[in-house]
């Protein structure tokens, strides 16, 4: 970051169609972490540099809204990188600009810093690259004696250029206008008519030393077809695991365990194999998160327990020393501190008490077709198995459901509640069943 008479700037383009990936999707809304590709490299700029513009192409309508409120400018005409890099040089600032690409997605901000301090450290121009096993169709970058010559596509390299394993990464970073200057003298003269971003090296060479900042292949490598993004998930999920473990997470089976980038996982949390966090998972200190179980867009509170095999769709929230078990769905639901779900159950748009125990096979009817209705259960209620509340319904605290009801009226505080054929209400027996059962354990 700099003062705002000089701020730094980051250019990101991204309007490739994504066509290796046999997409209509444009190439940057490719999903890594349950996050648009681009977003990855916007949080990321972010911390490094003080504006970001993204370079879009013509009808990325989406792509335009997944980015807001950052900068846009279109480029009309996909004729190459340096000329998607022109389209955005009325928003370069007057400081130091970088060009990165979204199809990039990993890069870290450290790798960022570095690639300014270079630039900062006295060079005309400062770029990645990175040794990869297999170069490829990688373009070469050529140096003479460390400094930087120029960089070669592929395509046009001779069979001498081709066998250097430095590699270009795409990222570059110079000054405002430098750049402007460069970007307005590129030419098309190479085997595929385009204005190529990396022939302002060689411009740059002759204003002053281009160096290399090398980075790691799995930082580095783009994303441009299914099996790179597969690829590139893959690295992602390594950094997110060894980033939850050193937090003090407990993963049985790293390997198996796939989170979302804003996933938070306090210390102390224990997650078994073949879990899956979606976007909007926070689970708090002490929990276990049991095998094969789903999670997304919900909160699971301290030493709660998940699973095995539960789901937690959106809007849910396990509270404290709650218990959700195997074969059980909660859907914007609201389970209070040590209230239990543990079997087969699907409860959805619920506000459930603490205390209180869902049997197995219970059903909350939310959907009658057109409206969601909400369903409420007070505290230390007993919901007896294979029961139906049909909502809106209400069941007061310390009430009985008996076993295969179908609740469709409100049950008062401490009732018991039988709809097996017809719903029928035994004024405040349901607290004396439950009392008369406490006092007839404590009696062994």
């Amino acid at each position: 970051m700099t003062d705002s008479t000089h701020r730094t700037t980051a250019i990101i383009l991204a309007a490739g169609l994504g066509t290796r990936m046999k997409s209509r999707l444009p190439k940057a809304l490719h999903r890594l972490g349950n996050q648009p590709m681009i977003n990855h490299l916007i949080t990321t700029a972010r911390k490094v540099f003080d504006d970001v513009v993204v370079v879009t192409g013509p009808d990325m309508p989406e792509l335009e809204k997944a980015v807001r409120p950052f900068k846009t400018v279109t480029q009309i005409e996909r004729l190459g990188t340096a000329h998607a890099a022109n389209t955005a040089r009325n928003l370069f600032g007057n400081g130091d600009v970088a060009i990165l690409y979204a199809d990039n997605p990993l890069i870290t901000a450290e790798t960022m810093q570095r690639l300014l301090a270079a630039r900062r450290e006295g060079a005309s121009l400062a770029l990645l690259g990175m040794r990869p096993a297999e170069p490829g169709r990688y373009g070469r970058i050529v140096e003479d004696h460390g400094r930087v010559v120029k960089i070669v596509e592929f395509k046009d390299a001779t069979e001498e250029e081709r066998r250097l394993t430095l590699c270009n990464a795409g990222v570059m970073c110079a000054g405002a206008d430098d750049f402007r200057t460069w970007l307005a003298d590129v030419g098309n003269d190479n085997a595929q008519g385009e204005y190529y971003l990396t022939d302002v090296v060689e411009m740059a060479a002759k204003a002053g030393p281009v160096v290399c900042v090398e980075a790691p292949e799995a930082e580095l490598a783009g994303v441009n077809s299914r099996s790179e993004l597969a690829r590139a998930e893959a690295t992602l999920q390594t950094r997110l695991r060894n980033a939850a473990m050193d937090a003090g997470v407990t993963l049985v089976a790293p390997e198996t365990v796939f989170l979302s980038t804003d996933t938070i996982i306090e210390a102390d949390v224990t997650v078994e194999p073949n879990v899956f966090f979606g976007p909007g998972v926070r689970v708090r200190s002490g929990a276990l998160i049991r095998a094969f179980s789903h999670l997304e867009g919900c909160e699971v509170g301290e030493s709660a327990m998940i699973g095995p095999y539960a789901r937690l769709r959106p809007g849910t929230l396990c509270a404290a020393q709650t218990h959700v078990g195997n074969f059980v769905e909660l859907k914007n639901v609201e389970l209070g501190e040590g209230a239990k779900a543990n079997h087969l159950t699907y409860l959805g748009d619920a506000s459930i008490g603490s205390g209180t125990n869902v049997g197995a096979g219970t059903i909350t009817c939310n959907y009658d077709g057109v409206f969601k209705h909400r369903t409420t259960i007070g505290e230390r209620v007993f919901v007896g198995s294979d029961s139906i509340l049909v909502a809106p319904v209400t069941v007061g605290n310390d009430a009985l459901i008996a076993a295969g009801s179908v609740i469709t009226n409100d049950v008062p505080p401490g009732d018991l509640a039988l709809g097996r054929a017809r719903q029928t209400l035994k004024s405040g027996q349901g607290l004396q069943i439950k009392q008369s059962l406490k006092a007839r354990k404590e009696q062994g």
